[in-house]
Formats: structure tokens, sequence, C-alpha cells
């Protein structure tokens, strides 16, 4: 499976030979060096073409990149906007405790049967003991931090009364903060993570 991952996104050009400015996904920028190719992916429409890769320059925490074939700010202005795809090997390295926005969309969204109880469960729980609740759609930039974006599961009400669905009884979307208060537990691998509280799907 090639695996992809948006690096990056276009916000403007510099200069008048076809350079424009990248914002890092990541906040990183020592990662671009690598790059050969990029894809450069219209978010709205989905298109997308590889381009060659024929200047990189980093300024304080600005990134200045150049393509073949882009050679004017009118030329720029047409790509404005579009995010910088790779494949998994040129994404920015994970330390602990972070997860790529692609490797979380569509985790299933798990929580006890039971309920966590007083001290959680115990480290033996079994897949058996948790329930699906909703899964991973998207990971959304809030004010303060990341958002899941997630699609309650259809059974989800069976463990909480006031877990709402939309007027004409389907499922309904709903955001979660991406803090460790709500997640628990990721296992990417296996695309699951632990919701902590219920009520912040209501």
């Amino acid at each position: 499976m090639n695996e992809r991952f948006v690096v990056g996104i276009i916000r403007g050009s510099h200069g008048v030979t076809g350079n424009f400015k990248v914002e890092s996904t990541s906040g990183e920028y020592g990662h671009f060096a690598d790059m050969a190719e990029v894809t450069l992916r219209n978010g709205k429409t989905g298109s997308e073409k590889l381009y060659r890769v024929e200047g990189l320059e980093l300024s304080g925490q600005t990134l200045l990149m150049k393509l073949a074939g882009i050679d004017s700010p009118e030329e720029v202005k047409k790509i404005n906007g579009c995010e910088i795809v790779v494949p998994r090997e040129y994404a920015c390295p994970l330390e602990k405790n972070e997860w790529y926005a692609e490797d979380l969309k569509q985790c299933a969204l798990v929580y006890p049967k039971d309920g966590w109880g007083k001290d959680g469960l115990e480290a033996k729980a079994s897949p058996a003991d948790f329930v699906t609740v909703g899964r991973v759609t998207d990971v959304l930039e809030g004010g303060t931090g990341n958002l899941l974006e997630i699609k309650l599961a259809e059974d989800c009400h069976l463990l909480a009364d006031d877990v709402k669905f939309t007027a004409n009884g389907k499922t309904r979307t709903v955001l979660v903060p991406f803090k460790n208060e709500f997640i628990g537990e990721i296992d990417v691998n296996n695309k699951t993570m632990q919701l902590m509280h219920l009520w912040i799907l209501e």
C-alpha cells in the first residue's frame, strides 16, 4: 500500500520567478530537504499533479519552494492553497505520542461496555470489552488544538441515552478535542482509539 501524507500547504508567491511559501502541516521543515518530487492536490476538486522540485530555501520559519514548470507569480496563484502530498517515507519523523493525521482517520472510537470504573479497565482488557461508538472521519485544526471529526456509530446510544441522532434518526457527526483527557490509548495498527468520556459525544 502506497501511503501518502499531506506535509504542507502552498501559502502564496514569493518573488517573480515562481517561488512560493510553504506552511508545514507538522511545523517542522527539515524533512522537505529529501524531496525530489511532490504531488500538488487541490483540496476542493481532488485533482492532482506531480512536480519535480527545483529548489528549496528555509528563511527563518518560512520555507520557499520552486517547482519545475511554475515560473511566475501568476502560475503560483493557480496552485495557491494546494496541498503538498508525499509518500510516508518523506513525511516528518514522529516523536513519542505523535501520529499522522492520515493514520488517525478511520480509526474506530471505542468505549468500555461497562464504563471505565473508578480505576479504569485492567491492562488485560480485550477488544471484546469495548464497543465502537464512532469512527474518525477527519482531523481538523481548532483554536486550542486539533479536533477529531467523529461519525457516531448507530448503536452508540445503547451506552448513553443522551447521545442523540439527527431529527430523521440518522447518525450525526461530532467534534472531539484531541487531548489526553478525552482520548486514551491509540492503536493505529488495529485502527482503534479509546474514548475516555461518553458525555463529549452529546
